[in-house]
């Protein structure tokens, strides 16, 4: 097996990573780095299955690109520039700052009010508690993943008649403790690669991809929700900062501040402005927050936005479905049989939103070789085979 010098393995170098790279990986502290090496790790493994099952696209493939996407919360790149420019563009915010400069206009000097607008929309985004979002999409991240790769590792060393040893050690029952789908999913993939009709097989690979697709989501529900939830902004941080930024010096400018915040106990005009900014503030980062989550990046610069319908059309093998576990499992996740209407997902929170997007996603891209492409440059790999954070757009 040939290994670059650290913990990622060389680029497609055409051997199935296995469980102690799995193992390996996981335990990697930094959750940038171990993004990075989970989406690469992806990559291989869903290669490595495509050679057995004719090079259509299985979970893991579509795994690659989505933790590509996660990797840009966990870093908080995306989530703070879309922030920052839902600030700049908000009537309620340019309201807010204007209260804000009244309030100041006598204790402040005049040329630190210049360029208030930009010093507010910086403080806010550095106040704004996006470091929980990346926390909880990180734990996400290495969740599914110490799981899900995992199996793939283990079924992709497997011998020939090795797959009901495979069975056997996945535990029963429904997710998110029950692997009862894992189960099945991987019964589906190893009847797939024994297959020769190629409708049949690309019927059973979606059949394994929704399974596996359901026991995720199932598994991440937790995770996305305290994603989706985590800006918060606490107007007194908020106040103290941009006070900082504004008025800052000595023990009597301290007490300048003191008076410009209460008066014999009431609220002061510049802590009602701050209080204001803080509350359009949080909503604007809940909101970007939730827009970077429901948008994925696939390769050749096309953007799935999550909460439209999508923009896709079922490929040839797959327009008409015919199997019957499949067809079972879709009835109870895709409330639109054979149509992409409504298949916009209005609540990534909701888990059934979810999956109606998710396993009708799964089947319009099935057969989309650009999704098998390598995420990384073989440069950017071997920087992460010595443990370090690759240069260029990530």
């Amino acid at each position: 097996m040939t290994q670059t010098t650290g913990d990622v393995r060389a680029l497609d170098d055409g051997t199935p990573p296995t469980v102690a790279d799995v193992e390996r990986i996981a335990a990697h502290t930094d959750p940038v780095v171990r993004n990075l090496q989970i989406t690469h790790c992806y990559h291989e493994l869903s290669r490595a299955l495509a050679r057995r099952t004719g090079g259509s696209a299985n979970w893991c493939t579509f795994a690659v690109w989505a933790s590509k996407q996660v990797g840009q919360t966990i870093r908080q790149e995306d989530p703070a520039r879309l922030l920052e420019r839902m600030l700049t563009s908000s009537p309620d915010i340019a309201a807010g700052i204007d209260l804000l400069v009244r309030a100041l206009r006598r204790a402040v000097p005049r040329q630190a009010l210049d360029h208030v607008e930009r010093t507010v929309r910086r403080t806010v985004v550095a106040a704004t508690r996006l470091d929980a979002a990346a926390d909880a999409s990180a734990r996400g991240n290495l969740k599914v993943f110490e799981e899900i790769a995992r199996e793939f590792a283990r079924f992709l060393a497997l011998p020939a008649d090795g797959l009901d040893e495979f069975d056997a050690a996945l535990r029963p029952g429904e997710p998110p403790e029950g692997q009862r789908l894992l189960r099945q999913a991987f019964t589906h993939y190893h009847q797939a690669a024994s297959t020769t009709d190629p409708k049949a097989r690309a019927e059973l690979l979606l059949l394994a991809n929704v399974e596996i697709g359901l026991h995720e989501q199932t598994r991440l529900q937790p995770e996305i929700t305290a994603a989706l939830q985590a800006p918060v902004l606490d107007p007194r941080d908020l106040e103290r900062r941009l006070l900082d930024q504004l008025l800052p010096g000595n023990r009597a400018v301290k007490w300048l501040r003191r008076v410009l915040l209460t008066v014999l106990g009431r609220r002061t005009p510049l802590r009602l402005a701050g209080e204001h900014l803080a509350d359009h503030a949080r909503a604007l980062a809940r909101r970007a927050v939730t827009e970077h989550l429901m948008t994925l990046a696939l390769p050749g610069g096309d953007l799935l936005d999550l909460s439209e319908d999508l923009p896709s059309v079922f490929p040839p093998l797959l327009a008409e479905l015919s199997h019957p576990e499949l067809l079972a499992l879709l009835k109870t996740v895709d409330p639109t049989p054979d149509s992409l209407l409504d298949t916009a997902a209005r609540d990534w929170s909701d888990l059934p939103d979810r999956m109606h997007y998710i396993a009708d996603m799964f089947r319009c891209h099935a057969h989309r070789a650009d999704l098998l492409d390598p995420p990384f440059t073989p440069d950017q790999v071997a920087a992460l085979g010595d443990g370090r954070r690759p240069t260029g757009p990530l």
